[in-house]
């Protein structure tokens, strides 16, 4: 019977019932008002991809908006962006740390990172000096104010998770961690094979 259909319906076939089910695509197809059967191939995308909604960058990309949509009007309270609050974090549980290195720890980019530090140097939030051991190189810590200001932040973030942790579970979010972590470093296992 696959034969009889034309190359287009056999593909459409293969990946749309693979992704959506057989049932639902034939009673699609069999619906004399259906949009797929007045257009032929309405809203169907004929790709050789898993279906997007399972791609696992877009489920990571959901999940921390999900997760961000909490501490964001925490963060907008005490006149934070998020990336400067990340600076903050890593820089709060170091003494001091090259500016490069601080990049990789909070996945930033060189030339955001340079605005956002001159923006929380600006501020007294952050400290920045020149290596001792090499002048080209710059050093950052937090500053006094910094710490004052994390920890008037640590409250209300500490509550966010908190709720979040109520809300999902302690253990499901641990073994979350966890299985992120693991995912983190096979991942890096891999791209150093690559290399």
């Amino acid at each position: 019977m696959i034969n009889m259909l034309s190359e287009a319906d056999q593909t459409e076939l293969m990946f749309v019932a693979a992704q959506t089910g057989m049932a639902e695509w034939m009673a699609r197809k069999k619906s004399p008002g259906s949009a797929q059967s007045k257009t032929g191939n309405a809203g169907v995308r004929r790709v050789p991809m898993r279906e997007f909604s399972r791609s696992l960058p877009m489920s990571l990309l959901r999940a921390r908006e999900a997760v961000m949509r909490h501490f964001r009007p925490s963060l907008r309270d005490h006149g934070l962006t998020e990336q400067q609050w990340r600076i903050l974090r890593a820089l709060a549980a170091i003494e001091t740390i090259e500016v490069t290195e601080l990049a990789r720890v909070a996945f930033l980019l060189g030339p955001s990172l340079s605005r956002i530090l001159r923006d929380l140097e600006a501020r007294h939030l952050i400290e920045r000096r020149v290596a001792k051991a090499d002048l080209r190189r710059g050093v950052v810590s937090i500053s006094p104010k910094g710490l004052k200001l994390i920890e008037a932040v640590a409250p209300s973030s500490e509550a966010i998770y908190a709720a979040i942790t109520r809300r999902y579970g302690a253990r499901k979010l641990a073994e979350l961690q966890d299985m992120l972590h693991a995912l983190e470093d096979r991942l890096s296992e891999l791209s150093d094979a690559d290399e």
